[in-house]
């Protein structure tokens, strides 16, 4: 048998990573967690979670972080701050490239998760803050209150229906003058009378003090400017997975995501994926420990067979 850094290799430490880590170390099993930044990933700009199960009253990105980093640390996982470069997955031993070594091992999980597309106008000052890129995390924040929704594809458009559950009024902001979204979908929202289509627009800024309290939309056609008075934003053009190290070695679905199967394994035998990264009908921090769970439960059992 060749010799390898570690049993397992983890890349991305968001939460689907470190409860990767978590079974993994608990499991005994030689593993290393490797993030770029810090752990988290994501769910750090998240200012309040209160749809994850265990903690009723919420608790805020950064705490529920702190809590998985103490509780995967206790089992004795090892995290690294290192940016993985690319992938050599032939073999048996899979090789990764960082930004400072070369790591040898026998089985990897892969769980950087995945990036929305942004506007490109002054996004980051507002994360957190009535910015957000998923209803059923935040809707229930803006209960009574008045929001822009910009899209037009299915998920913009569930999304806004989703919204008006909770809101007073939506303005669904899209580049078009029709909907992209399926046709049930465009029925039941052009039905729905608190959406507010803003036809053939962008939005072209946001603007608050402590918090977003406006937003700038620009007619196309006419170049037509007008600020919406706003409690929040939701944006829906997209989201890219976070896999440009990986790239042709794995399957991937047409949008770039890693196809897995039941037990999270990939096209490579040994290599898994868990959390947003991969191809999934749900993206939420519930889903990813779940999927995590799977994986490093698959894994554990592919390592032992490695190595019988």
């Amino acid at each position: 048998m060749e010799n390898v850094d570690y049993d397992l290799v983890i890349i991305g430490g968001g939460p689907a990573g470190l409860t990767a880590g978590l079974y993994a170390a608990r499991a005994r099993l030689n593993v290393v967690l490797l993030e770029r930044v810090s752990p988290g990933g994501q769910v750090l700009i998240t200012d309040h979670i209160e749809n994850y199960p265990g903690f009723p009253e919420g608790l805020s990105g950064p705490e529920l972080t702190d809590k998985l980093v103490d509780q995967a640390s206790q089992f004795g996982l090892q995290i690294k701050s290192e940016e993985v470069e690319n992938l050599v997955l032939e073999g048996p031993v899979k090789i990764i490239r960082t930004s400072e070594r070369e790591i040898r091992t026998h089985a990897i999980i892969i769980a950087t998760g995945a990036s929305p597309r942004t506007l490109h106008v002054g996004e980051e000052k507002f994360q957190g803050k009535g910015l957000s890129y998923c209803a059923t995390c935040d809707g229930p924040f803006y209960r009574d209150k008045t929001v822009v929704a910009v899209g037009g594809g299915d998920t913009a458009v569930q999304e806004s229906i989703f919204l008006t559950r909770f809101a007073k009024k939506v303005y669904l902001v899209h580049r078009r003058d029709q909907l992209r979204a399926t046709k049930i979908l465009q029925e039941r929202a052009l039905a729905n009378d608190k959406i507010e289509f803003i036809w053939d627009s962008a939005v072209t800024g946001l603007d608050g003090f402590f918090g977003l309290e406006s937003v700038k939309v620009k007619n196309l056609k006419t170049q037509e400017e007008r600020i919406i008075q706003a409690d929040g934003c939701f944006i829906w053009i997209g989201i890219v997975p976070n896999t440009g190290f990986v790239g042709d070695s794995l399957a991937k679905d047409p949008w770039g995501f890693i196809v897995t199967d039941a037990k999270m394994a990939t096209s490579v035998p040994g290599v898994f994926a868990a959390g947003d990264v991969r191809d999934t009908p749900l993206r939420q921090i519930a889903t990813a420990v779940g999927d995590a769970a799977i994986a490093a439960y698959s894994a554990e059992h592919y390592i032992e067979n490695v190595k019988s």
